[in-house]
């Protein structure tokens, strides 16, 4: 079982529900810190026509896009956010301020209105996105009725208001689900209030406030799996037993622990070596890969140190601004780990690793393989591999008949 993982500093946030039938059911919820768009706002007489939270969809789904309709329902968040492990409860109150029921389409851009104070309103063509309405009483009782003082910093706003928490409604929601990432690295997703207000000559000004809502430090989501009943779960039961078929999940979810046993005296047995080329072949085990549970298109490679910290290993560990990796490393293309789907197999180029194993070099205290994300990298080896992406892969071991 992966442990858990950071999810504060993610630039995209993973929320829906999926039932597999290989890895049980999955789940993601998201809590956001929404924010004024300036300072001291001023709402004095002003009348709500439109409060709508609006969710930027990332490039990444994984599920069903074709037929399962996602409910998800947005509330007030209890407290600040404080606290950002992919475990972690976020505490909301009970009131459900909106709703939205239908098909997610990450990959349709949506058409808008957008008011335009003293003129006329415009159509705007805005990137995928969520867009879901929220009470207006709520949201005048809450928001409008603010003095100016209540939106004077961000800190007085987030102390008084929250945030807003959102959710699959799994009872109102249909099919086998999906996981949506969305986007907060941006301005593309926020609260957003259309309001009329009494202008100074005795008119009425139509005005359009946006609350933003950005990734640093002030988004988090709590990850949930379930493998009850599968073969998953029996095998988390028994850790310490070898098996020939083993699962990988995203989303902080499962990964295979492999050792190399015969490459620590594989001097005694052939001498001295100097390894040419070293290649770890990961073959899917047949039949667990159909529509819409896809494969992973990319599979991480990486060990532990004697802490058991999470490390590249020598082949990916490349240089960074400020850190010095080890000159043997290759290119994420040259070291692999993407899915060959003519033999739906994964390869490696772990050349560097295998020559420090057999020189004792390096310790083999563990080496483990996860699904990664496509834009992940080696600076960002436990982002990109544990929370970017909902993807899945059933592996089987050389000679495995389902191979």
């Amino acid at each position: 079982k992966e442990p858990d993982l950071t999810t504060s500093i993610l630039s995209s946030h993973p929320i829906g529900y999926m039932v597999d039938p290989i890895f049980g059911k999955t789940e993601s919820s998201v809590g956001m810190t929404v924010v004024p768009s300036e300072t001291s706002l001023d709402f004095t007489s002003a009348t709500l026509d439109s409060a709508v939270l609006v969710l930027n969809l990332g490039t990444q789904f994984y599920g069903d896009t074709a037929t399962s309709k996602y409910s998800i329902d947005v509330y007030q968040l209890s407290n600040a956010i404080t606290k950002y492990k992919s475990s972690d409860v976020i505490a909301h109150n009970s009131n459900v301020l909106g709703n939205f029921n239908s098909r997610i389409f990450p990959n349709t851009k949506v058409k808008v209105t957008e008011v335009v104070t003293s003129g006329k309103d415009t159509i705007r063509t805005m990137t995928p996105q969520i867009r879901i309405p929220l009470n207006k009483t709520f949201i005048q009782n809450t928001i409008l009725s603010l003095p100016t003082t209540g939106t004077s910093s961000n800190a007085k706003f987030v102390d008084y208001f929250k945030g807003l928490y959102a959710e699959i409604n799994k009872s109102s929601s249909s099919g086998t689900g999906g996981i949506a990432f969305l986007d907060f690295a941006g301005s593309n997703s926020y609260l957003q209030l259309v309001y009329r207000k009494p202008n100074a000559t005795n008119g009425v000004d139509t005005l359009s406030k946006n609350f933003a809502i950005a990734a640093a430090n002030t988004v988090t989501a709590n990850i949930k799996h379930d493998y009850t009943g599968t073969a998953i779960q029996t095998q988390l039961n028994n850790p310490t037993v070898q098996y020939g078929v083993t699962y990988l999940q995203g989303l902080a979810g499962v990964r295979t622990k492999i050792s190399f046993p015969n490459l620590k005296n594989f001097t005694t047995v052939y001498g001295k070596a100097v390894i040419n080329k070293a290649e770890l072949v990961v073959d899917l085990s047949a039949g667990t890969y159909a529509l819409p549970f896809a494969p992973s298109q990319r599979l991480s490679l990486y060990r532990w140190d004697i802490a058991e910290q999470e490390v590249n290993v020598p082949d990916r560990d490349q240089s960074g601004s400020n850190y010095n990796g080890d000159p043997r490393a290759k290119t994420d293309a040259a070291f692999g780990g993407y899915y060959d789907s003519l033999k739906n197999r994964y390869i490696f180029n772990v050349t560097a690793y295998v020559q420090d194993l057999i020189d004792g070099t390096k310790i083999d205290y563990g080496t483990f393989i996860a699904p990664e994300s496509l834009t992940g990298t080696s600076t960002n080896l436990g982002l990109s591999r544990g929370t970017t992406t909902a993807s899945r892969a059933v592996i089987g071991t050389f000679g495995n008949p389902t191979n």
